[in-house]
């Protein structure tokens, strides 16, 4: 269940991306979606990063 987790922030984090790459392409100068996607991934990122360490930290992911 918790590599699921793991899974599915990881392509949250993909889904961003792309959503930042057709945010990039398509928006005017004066949008801040752009912006609004970077964010999400980084938070995104970081939760990833902090499931990871809790994971190996139990054990949970066969460290």
């Amino acid at each position: 269940m918790f590599k699921l987790l793991i899974a599915v922030v990881f392509l949250a984090i993909l889904a961003s991306l792309v959503a930042g790459a057709g945010f990039l392409i398509r928006d005017q100068s004066s949008s801040t979606r752009l912006l609004t996607s970077l964010k999400t991934r980084i938070l995104l990122t970081v939760l990833l990063m902090l499931l990871l360490l809790v994971g190996f930290s139990f054990d949970w992911l066969g460290g």
